[in-house]
């Protein structure tokens, strides 16, 4: 009865919330909404909510990258946020949200890791992104980017110093540096139709999910295919320029939030 429904108004050209195919719902974004992180965000969209929080502290690089910085993204699934998470570890799921989110940042080069390198080799800024849904209602990898970059927007670096190979902290601190604003924009696949942020009902009977990271320069940064249905050429090619479109209004509403 669900995909019925949800088909035969697609079919129209109108979803069963009001909006057309190619309509987000509202947005809300509020930063700095917690006292004892370095940054973090709330982001509704729609009745979906995400709250990210950034922490940043100091580590030893990744050997393969001994002069940047390190960034680690987490997405934690609350049970209060849908009666369909269960506690416990990550599942294939959060894992897969942590990672879109992270790629995002990582391949648009938002931040200069090498900027935050201490002592190469020895100590580098590592930047603790957690994830944590509030309410789920569909469309979690867009709103939990967008709460992402929202708390790196906000995030306050505590700077070091590196005296005789030794890190040693300031008391003092500075905005973190962001160089660019990648925006991630998911398309849904529902019987031939393509539509964007996909409500959890829609999520339920959609055969294929596709998410499209784009820069500040109009580029693509990174992919996100997951479902069992495939995807035309011509569906993909709809789908980035979706995303080509949508993403400038979404990174308008984080600059002006």
């Amino acid at each position: 009865m669900k995909r019925k429904r949800i088909s035969t108004a697609l079919a129209q050209g109108k979803r069963e919330d009001g909006r057309g195919l190619m309509d987000f719902r509202k947005i809300v974004i509020k930063k700095g909404i917690l006292e004892k992180a370095e940054g973090s965000a709330e982001v509704w969209l729609g009745d979906t909510r995400v709250i990210a929080g950034v922490k940043v502290g100091v580590g030893e690089p990744y050997q393969d990258t001994p002069n940047q910085a390190v960034l680690t993204v987490n997405a934690e699934f609350t049970p209060i946020a849908s009666p369909t998470f269960e506690p416990g570890p990550p599942d294939e799921t959060s894992i897969e949200l942590a990672r879109v989110v992270d790629r995002g940042i990582r391949s648009s080069e938002a931040i200069d890791f090498e900027k935050y390198c201490i002592i190469p080799g020895k100590a580098v800024y590592v930047i603790f992104i957690d994830i944590c849904i509030l309410n789920y209602a569909g469309n979690l990898i867009d709103a939990s980017a967008l709460a992402a970059l929202a708390a790196l927007q906000s995030t306050k670096v505590p700077k070091y110093v590196a005296e005789g190979g030794e890190v040693k902290p300031l008391d003092a601190s500075e905005p973190l540096e962001l160089r660019d604003l990648p925006i991630a924009v998911t398309v849904g696949k529902i019987d031939g139709s393509l539509i964007v942020d996909p409500t959890a009902d829609e999520e339920d009977v959609m055969g294929t999910r596709f998410t499209v990271t784009v820069n500040q320069e109009g580029n693509i940064c990174a992919l996100q295919k997951s479902g069992p249905e495939g995807l035309t050429l011509e569906e993909i090619r709809k789908a980035i320029n979706i995303a080509l479109e949508k993403a400038p209004e979404i990174r308008k509403l984080l600059m002006e939030s």
